[in-house]
């Protein structure tokens, strides 16, 4: 079949199904999203479909959702590769009640589908992954428009939260902030620790200190970063500008004396104010 379509009939567009089965045996490649690879490599561009339980980084999920480990996954970076996802979205009520009329399976198979996989409490969840994943791919595609375009932004279409940690008293105070904002906005939540020349000089505990502030944030669902920088406000708003950041969390020491300000500079997370990060699409919260 691949010889007739790469060869004989040199198509502009071919349409695959079930992007992430196996094919059967003796056919050109093992897995069929190899076969769109091929197609892709010979200049045709292919429509395909995928059901969100058969991604590779989900199967972890799926399967502590369903109870059901699926074998037939693809590598996540094949779909990034894509050049358009579409959302093809059914209400679990509705899906069901096709699977009832057999326009899915015969009726023996979609009795045993819906009895293990397709109950209504999995469809929902893995209908709201598929949703996110959609989501997380269009925010991607926003980004890269701002950048390509040189646009500062924030453009909050979704919220994104940066705190702020060192290894002072105040981060552990400030990571557990950012989890319950996150959670009360459904945000993403990143914790940035920028680490100077001085901060790379500190003592063993304060570093194990760090590690555990870190490790807390980790635990806690945020993605962890650890930028060497002697700026460090300008690294914590360069990082928020280019990662379309809405909210910055930071720590402030609110008794700190201005004599001692004006002896060791400006804090950072005034400097970061200063800065006009702060502005009325960016809270920052101190």
């Amino acid at each position: 079949m691949w010889d007739a379509v790469l060869a004989a009939r040199k198509p502009q567009i071919a349409l695959v199904d079930e992007f992430a089965h196996t094919n059967a045996p003796g056919s050109r490649h093992p897995k069929r999203y190899l076969d769109v690879q091929e197609l892709l490599a010979a200049g045709i561009d292919v429509y395909t479909t995928l059901n969100i339980q058969h991604l590779e980084s989900l199967n972890d999920v799926v399967a502590q959702i369903t109870g059901i480990v699926v074998h037939e996954t693809i590598p996540d970076n094949v779909i990034d590769q894509s050049a358009e996802i579409e959302l093809i979205d059914l209400a679990p009520d509705e899906l069901l009640q096709r699977l009832k009329d057999g326009k899915v399976y015969i009726p023996e198979q979609a009795a045993h589908a819906i009895e293990k996989f397709f109950r209504k409490g999995n469809l929902t969840a893995l209908r709201e992954i598929a949703l996110r994943r959609t989501a997380d791919r269009v925010d991607v595609q926003m980004r890269d428009y701002m950048e390509t375009r040189a646009i500062a932004g924030p453009w909050a279409t979704k919220e994104r939260l940066l705190v702020c940690v060192s290894p002072g008293a105040l981060s552990e105070r400030l990571i557990r902030t950012a989890r319950r904002l996150a959670d009360e906005l459904e945000a993403e939540w990143i914790a940035l620790y920028v680490e100077t020349p001085n901060q790379a000089r500190m003592s063993q505990r304060q570093r194990g200190r760090m590690e555990r502030m870190l490790h807390l944030a980790e635990g806690l669902g945020a993605k962890t970063l650890t930028v060497p920088n002697i700026a460090v406000a300008e690294t914590i708003v360069q990082y928020a500008r280019a990662h379309n950041v809405t909210k910055i969390i930071a720590g402030a020491n609110r008794w700190r004396p201005r004599l001692l300000e004006f002896l060791r500079g400006i804090r950072w997370s005034n400097q970061i104010i200063a800065d006009g990060s702060c502005g009325s699409n960016r809270r920052c919260l101190r």
